[in-house]
């Protein structure tokens, strides 16, 4: 494998891979561009230099007929000589056009004409000299259609090689973009694939269910460190998570077999098993057992917190709300024996998690009947506000202090404010709360209603 150098390195890499079919396709057009440019240049002149060949052999013949046959008419020597210098421009102008063209049939068949015209002295038939004069216009003509037909060949034959260079330009093109965005894509690739794998190692990590992938070996210096920091970090937490079961297994077996001695040894004292006891021995045999009891409070709420923390994915479902807030009460039916609750729910059926959603009543009603006030009653309400299902648990009672709202919903924090059932709290029923609300996608608030003084607000989305 060929380890990738950082990601700077491979950004610039990957953008001077994906410039160089550009330059290159850049480089082609400016050659086929000057082709172009000299390729018209070099028609033009020949079709400028053949126009004025033509025109000056129109010129020559002409002149050549003008004064042969005001020869024919004086028959002196001036005139005679002016005769012979216009045919020699003749000459030397078909000469010059009939090698531009290329023509030899036309050609050789003027040049006799020449021939046949340079004998004009001795030529007395009037008839026999229009005859040559009119062979040698008729031989021009047909230079003249030569001269058009060679310029509409060159003019086609332009037109087709600029096609070809347009579809080779095409081509070209097609495949050097082609080539440039393939590199793009690999370069990105190299960036993407390396992403990809922290994306899966982070939800790894968040989630704890499976082993973490290799190392990446194709991958700038950059992530390759960002994994080994996640790999470490999975390891650490993996470290604390270990410690952490230990020491709540170990804490609940170590708390819970005194206790149960200590609970045994209260159930025997309160039987009068080793004797009768006096007032202050069953004063502090009842404090004794009333400490019993918080302490297995505590051990349990403790490990009803670890077992939350644990769970990491709500099952949701429909369920009956009206049965789980009946069943909350049945337990909590010595509690509010002395109470009205008074229950108002309007959907019959919700989307939650069962167990999170029966935590989150257990915890906000024991709240209510430790906070509130004795004798008043419990608001439980659950209805729909747009696409949220709300739980709202009120109680009468002291309200809360605005400074204490902020923390209220913190794990082992626990108010200042005495419960009526004078058990010391642990500070977890709110954050449980939080917590559990939170796993469904949710929230939990204080909230003022004008028929209680403390309302605890739960909005799930549905």
């Amino acid at each position: 494998m060929v380890q990738l150098g950082s990601l700077r390195q491979l950004t610039l890499a990957s953008f001077v891979l994906a410039l160089i079919p550009l330059v290159a396709l850049l480089w082609q057009s400016q050659s086929d561009l000057a082709k172009v440019g000299q390729m018209t240049t070099l028609e033009t002149r020949f079709v400028v230099d053949v126009v004025g060949d033509m025109q000056r052999l129109d010129n020559a013949v002409t002149d050549v007929e003008r004064s042969i046959r005001q020869f024919t008419v004086l028959r002196n020597e001036q005139v005679a000589a002016l005769s012979d210098n216009a045919l020699e421009q003749f000459a030397l102008a078909a000469d010059k056009l009939c090698q531009a063209l290329s023509v030899p049939p036309t050609c050789q068949r003027l040049s006799e004409q020449l021939g046949e015209l340079a004998d004009y002295r001795t030529i007395e038939d009037q008839l026999l000299l229009n005859a040559y004069l009119a062979s040698i216009a008729s031989s021009v003509e047909q230079l003249r259609e030569d001269v058009e037909s060679t310029i509409n060949q060159r003019v086609q034959l332009q037109q087709d090689d600029l096609n070809a260079m347009q579809a080779k330009q095409a081509w070209s093109t097609a495949m050097l973009v082609s080539v440039s965005l393939l590199l793009i894509l690999l370069g990105s690739q190299l960036i993407v694939n390396p992403v990809n794998n922290l994306k899966k190692i982070i939800r790894i990590v968040a989630h704890g269910d499976s082993e973490l992938p290799p190392l990446s070996r194709q991958a700038p210096r950059e992530l390759i460190d960002v994994e080994k920091d996640l790999h470490w970090l999975y390891d650490r937490m993996q470290q604390l998570e270990h410690i952490r079961t230990a020491l709540l297994r170990h804490a609940a077996h170590e708390l819970k077999t005194p206790l149960a001695s200590i609970k045994e040894g209260c159930s025997l004292l309160s039987e009068n098993v080793v004797g009768e006891l006096n007032n202050g021995q069953r004063e502090v045999l009842s404090l004794l057992s009333a400490s019993t009891q918080r302490l297995n409070t505590l051990v349990e709420k403790l490990l009803d917190y670890n077992l939350l923390l644990q769970q990491a994915q709500p099952k949701m479902a429909q369920s009956d709300a009206q049965k789980l807030v009946n069943a909350c009460l049945e337990d909590y039916a010595l509690a509010i024996q002395d109470r009205d609750v008074e229950v108002n729910i309007e959907p019959t059926s919700i989307h939650i998690d069962e167990e999170l959603f029966r935590r989150i009543l257990d915890n906000l009603v024991s709240n209510a009947v430790a906070h509130g006030a004795l004798g008043r009653p419990i608001n439980i309400n659950i209805y729909r506000q747009n696409d949220n299902v709300i739980l709202d648990v009120a109680n009468r009672g002291k309200r809360i202090a605005p400074e204490s709202v902020k923390t209220l919903f913190e794990p082992f924090i626990r108010g200042t404010e005495p419960r009526n059932d004078n058990v010391i709290g642990t500070g977890l029923g709110l954050s449980i709360v939080a917590d559990c609300a939170r796993l469904m996608h949710g929230n939990v608030n204080v909230v003022d209603v004008d028929y209680a003084d403390v309302c605890f607000r739960v909005t799930i989305p549905q």
